[in-house]
């Protein structure tokens, strides 16, 4: 193992296991900025960003082949044009949403959800739990991927599974404001979508544990918004809960290491607030990615939940003012942070356009002082 990854996997087992003081995880959570700062000349588009901004090797190795914004369909929806305006585009796509795009352009905003999937049981049964078969062969007949990480969790890379969260799930299937409608008007159908996302999971998780096991399981759940949870606590332990504990309990139990202790992560964009001690009850004990406009603040979450795992936290739009203010707000956050230990972080959701090449760069400094 090179040196450099040697020095990420330590980094990588200091963080998880909330060693004080020690160097921080050098990374990114991801780039909306990139086309503008290639415009404005301060980049070429070819460049080794983790040699230009200090970031460290990837310790980090996850399984797939469980969704993540989405749910898993083998086989996928057939991706079509449906309809086309001068300025759009309305595709149907992978996951058989009907999706409104800029003409010609797919990435780099918010594009417009139009129609989901799933209306009823009859659409339900009809044209999407098929595809959620967990006795499809073709999510177990290259088995190459695993080989790998077994290869990697050899070498101390830290292993862990990501799948889709129930409530990014369903909310792929039925749409935000649908799944609030259904919870109410057809609970029977919610808990059936949900135990079909048990079932592809734990069949799937069942054959990659074969091969390894998994210190962390990745819940992409995207629950919350900048108002709080989209859904009640009570709503969130009748219709996620119990499916969410049996595969954590399932997957322990099938752990070929039983000295490990898994890691539950949960993932959400919006107000996490008040949801940490809700997603506790599962033995949730990583949070990401604290996002700052939506008032969170990780120096606040930290002093009430001592021994929770975090990442994100550093607000992109103080990124996007002078570097006097990002200097503040790094010397508010960071020498308390590390001395805590667990904390690693990013740019709470992506670095916007509107981040100056310059100001980031500065960003980029001074975390390599820590």
């Amino acid at each position: 193992m090179d040196i450099k990854l040697q020095e990420a996997v330590q980094k990588t087992r200091d963080f998880y296991s909330m060693k004080k003081d020690a160097k921080i995880i050098q990374r990114e959570f991801g780039y909306y900025c990139m086309d503008k700062w290639i415009a404005d000349g301060h980049l070429k588009g070819n460049e080794d960003l983790a040699e230009l901004f200090g970031f460290d090797k990837g310790a980090v190795i996850q399984a797939g082949g469980l969704g993540w914004c989405e749910a898993e369909f083998k086989p996928i929806f057939k991706e079509e044009v449906l309809e086309t305006t001068e300025e759009y585009e309305l595709v149907r796509d992978f996951a058989g949403r009907h999706v409104l795009f800029f003409k010609g352009r797919r990435n780099g905003f918010m594009p417009t959800y139009e129609d989901h999937p799933v209306k009823d049981r009859e659409t339900w049964e009809r044209d999407v739990k098929w595809r959620l078969d967990p006795k499809s062969e073709e999510r177990y007949n290259d088995d190459s991927y695993m080989k790998k990480m077994q290869e990697d969790a050899k070498l101390g890379l830290w292993i862990r599974q990501g799948l889709v969260g129930g409530f990014m799930y369903l909310r792929s299937l039925v749409g935000p404001e649908g799944i609030l409608y259904m919870v109410y008007d057809d609970p029977d159908l919610v808990h059936d979508m949900m135990k079909t996302w048990f079932e592809l999971a734990d069949a799937v998780t069942t054959f990659h544990q074969k091969y390894v096991t998994f210190e962390e399981i990745f819940f992409a759940e995207d629950i919350c918004y900048n108002g709080g949870p989209l859904i009640s606590p009570d709503m969130m332990r009748e219709f996620l809960f119990p499916y969410y504990q049996q595969l954590i309990t399932n997957m322990n139990a099938r752990k070929l290491d039983k000295s490990v202790n898994m890691i539950v992560q949960i993932d959400t964009d919006g107000d996490c607030r008040p949801v940490i001690p809700v997603y506790q009850e599962i033995g949730m004990t990583f949070m990401s990615p604290f996002e700052v406009a939506s008032g969170c603040d990780v120096v606040a979450q930290r002093k009430q939940y001592p021994e929770l795992l975090m990442s994100g936290g550093i607000d992109k739009r103080i990124l996007a003012t002078t570097k006097d203010a990002i200097d503040r707000e790094i010397d508010r956050i960071m020498p308390f942070m590390t001395s805590q230990g667990g904390f690693t972080p990013t740019c709470d959701h992506g670095v916007p356009e509107e981040v100056p090449f310059e100001n980031y760069m500065h960003y980029r400094k001074r975390m390599l002082e820590f």
